[in-house]
């Protein structure tokens, strides 16, 4: 048990740069509970299915494998990018920040950024990503959800990835 509460510490040391310093009186709240991952380490995972259910979705498309397969034919040179938890980046607006509340046995916590159990969070990244590289879709770049992949003909060819970075 002392090392399941050291475990729970720990990660919610790690979030703690995510959240609003100050004391939460939001009157929503999430229950929170931690899942132990392969590594033996914990995952939080906040359930938001309350708010999710009252939140509009957002139903921006996930691309097409079929027309990702198509978009690569002819290509040898790829680098992937894993931009996992990048919506984490993603600020929410003010007005919102209390719908993020969520409460473990000691706090009532509010996140000021995208937390990944909330329902348009990967659509949102997915937008914005799409937005930053929309010069460079269908070209070289392809966004899928929190990974960008860079192809190119040739390894020649393959300075593209030199833009994205």
């Amino acid at each position: 048990m002392v090392a399941n509460l050291q475990g729970v510490n720990r990660v919610m040391k790690v979030i703690a740069a995510h959240l609003d310093d100050l004391k939460s009186v939001s009157p929503w709240g999430a229950p929170v509970l931690f899942v132990k991952k392969k590594d033996g380490s914990l995952r939080l995972c906040i359930n938001y299915q309350q708010l999710n259910k009252v939140t509009i979705k957002n139903k921006y498309p996930l691309p097409r494998v079929d027309d990702l397969f198509d978009q690569l034919q002819g290509t040898q040179c790829f680098s992937k990018i894993d931009l996992h938890p990048g919506h984490h980046q993603l600020k929410i607006k003010q007005e919102d920040v209390p719908k993020t509340a969520f409460y473990t046995r000691y706090r009532h916590d509010e996140f000021l950024v995208m937390s990944f159990e909330i329902t348009n969070a990967l659509t949102a990244f997915m937008d914005m990503m799409n937005w930053v590289f929309k010069s460079y879709l269908n070209d070289f770049v392809v966004v899928f959800i929190d990974d960008i992949l860079v192809y190119s003909r040739s390894k020649e060819e393959h300075e593209h990835l030199r833009i994205v970075f």
